[in-house]
């Protein structure tokens, strides 16, 4: 058996991000007879253990805690310094859990948050192999603006890996303009295709439609994200003021901007029109998903984002941007004539073209089905979560332990 120590910003059962699902779902599905992962995480939330077993997952959390914290409390003093003394105390901690376990690997989620204790770490245990994992949704541009403080050790972090596995093209791309040059592999996030493709039931149906006050003849527009600038849930309200009235749109997500777009749809005068869902459970999204007839996230920037698989899986259009990783996954008619269409693509900061795609959508209802069918062949070929921990267990795992 082997011991691979992973370093994580965050993990269930709070603050749960694509990252953090994606640790699970890969690690889950790896028999704790062949691997036994540990990681080191902050805590947060001071009612949870400090260790704690989380599926094939050990945790270890350090780091200032509050009872319960909100979002909004992760930027108020002390929890705001939790991010920056991560970057070294975790690597103190993963050393001390070294002595006793003797790790045969680390794997840093994320090079911007766990890269830089993963390499402290590697720098201290040069034999112990270094697995970095490129998650990140922010652009690198921006990403990299953030790190100047620590820019010597932020480089470190990706020429010190032994070897890089980055959700979507685009990011590997990043890593060999970093200074990477070692074994570098594409293996994208997942989706639970079977419980995604499976339709809710029609007493399911008519209890959500019932919640949400759904009316004969409405068309439901959704977006599940984090609301933050990248995600352009603004695009998304401002799009809607420019279609009919019967088309509503459901916002499933938090984060710190959500005031500021609940504001910007009354100042459209769309709000009656926008429903804000607050944080629904995952094991709910599908559900949402199947309810609603078009799933929009014109992003400003993305690393992959697991949320586009989710609805090719769940059967229904998507309209997106192509930034980044998005652009390895969704496939447009007039852009991407080489490759079956799986969704329709918009320029980003463009409400107008949004409005557009989503009349579009409405008006060629033979032309969808032959696009959904796509996109859900896609999701089954490529992004199945039984594919992708293989994949990482065969071609990241199996390669350091040689």
């Amino acid at each position: 058996m082997k011991r691979i120590l992973i370093f994580s910003l965050s993990y269930y059962p709070r603050f749960v991000g694509g990252a953090e699902v994606a640790i699970k779902e890969i690690t889950d599905r790896i028999s704790p007879d062949d691997i036994e992962f540990h990681m080191v995480t902050l805590r947060y939330d001071s009612t949870l253990l400090r260790v704690e077993k989380i599926g094939n997952v050990l945790v270890h959390r350090i780091g200032f805690s509050r009872p319960s914290p909100t979002i909004a409390d992760l930027k108020k003093f002390p929890l705001r310094l939790n991010k920056f003394f991560f970057q070294f105390t975790a690597a103190l901690e993963a050393s001390s859990l070294h002595k006793k376990y003797h790790y045969d690997a680390v794997w840093a989620m994320m090079v911007h948050s766990c890269g830089v204790p993963a390499s402290i770490f590697k720098s201290r245990n040069p034999h112990v192999p270094y697995i970095l994992t490129l998650q990140e949704g922010d652009p690198p541009e921006q990403i990299e603006k953030t790190m100047r403080p620590l820019w010597s050790l932020f480089v470190r972090a990706f020429k010190k890996a032994d070897i890089v596995q980055a959700i979507s093209t685009f990011l590997g791309n990043w890593a060999l303009r970093r200074g990477f040059s070692g074994p570098l592999e594409i293996i994208p996030n997942g989706v639970d295709v079977e419980r995604f493709s499976k339709d809710i039931s029609q007493d399911e149906r008519a209890k959500l439609e019932e919640k949400l006050v759904r009316q004969p003849g409405d068309v439901y527009l959704i977006t599940v994200s984090r609301l933050v600038q990248k995600n352009a849930v603004d695009d998304c309200i401002r799009a809607l003021a420019l279609l009919p009235k019967h088309i509503r749109l459901l916002v499933a997500g938090i984060g710190p901007d959500e005031e500021k777009l609940q504001q910007l749809a009354r100042d459209l005068r769309v709000a009656e029109h926008v429903r804000f869902l607050g944080q629904i459970d995952n094991a709910d999204v599908p559900n949402y998903l199947h309810i609603s007839d078009i799933f929009i996230r014109p992003s400003r920037s993305e690393g992959m984002g697991n949320a586009f698989v989710e609805a090719f899986a769940a059967g229904i259009p998507v309209i997106a941007t192509q930034e980044g990783g998005i652009a390895d996954l969704l496939f447009d008619a007039q852009r991407n004539r080489d490759r079956p269409t799986t969704g329709w693509a918009v320029d980003k900061n463009s409400p107008k073209d949004i409005a557009g795609m989503v009349m579009n959508i409405l008006t060629n209802p033979e032309r969808v089905i032959r696009v959904i069918k796509n996109a859900h062949a896609l999701a089954v070929e490529k992004y199945d979560w039984d594919l992708v921990a293989k994949a990482m267990r065969e071609k990241v795992f199996g390669k350091v332990f040689k």
